[in-house]
């Protein structure tokens, strides 16, 4: 693997040398997270076939799924118009991408006016994860939404088990 590839030149690098990354499910086009890559993690990227990003909060590279096992496989990477955004396209393995054990990271939607708004979760759990593994507890003021709305079948939906339970 090549940091200095020509390729990696093309790319509108920030001040620090990190480019946004938007990840996106192959297939159902769910946006399934936004993350950061320095030339490191998008060379390694494109080496072992799944997203390694950059942790800022760890400052060391970050292999989605090293912990968890939801690794992400890429099937395509792009370059936005003004080469300053990175799109992955992947297949989520086991259909979590989210560290609180959802699909996606985007699990909370705004509801009402700008007077009275509030933020609602419209994604259940599908896994509790350990907080080794990128699990986090529940914000305490979280408000969920009475039924969560999918567009697509989770594996759990698809074997009957209701989500956030274990299969026996």
């Amino acid at each position: 693997m090549s940091i200095s590839a020509k390729w990696l030149n093309k790319v509108k690098w920030d001040e620090v040398g990190l480019v946004p990354v938007i990840t996106q499910e192959v297939g159902s086009n769910d946006v399934l997270m936004f993350a950061w890559m320095n030339r490191e993690a998008l060379a390694k990227t494109v080496e072992v076939g799944q997203a390694v990003y950059w942790s800022r909060s760890r400052k060391k590279l970050w292999h989605k799924g090293e912990e968890s096992g939801h690794f992400q496989k890429v099937h395509e990477i792009r370059l936005d118009c003004d080469e300053d955004v990175v799109l992955l396209k992947v297949e989520q393995v086991a259909g979590i991408a989210c560290h609180t054990g959802r699909h996606s990271c985007f699990f909370q939607k705004f509801e009402g006016s700008a007077d009275n708004g509030e933020w609602l979760t419209i994604e259940p759990v599908l896994k509790d994860l350990p907080p080794g593994a990128g699990g986090a507890p529940a914000a305490k003021d979280e408000k969920v939404a009475d039924k969560p709305k999918r567009t697509r079948k989770t594996a759990d939906a698809a074997k009957n088990i209701e989500p956030g339970k274990t299969e026996s």
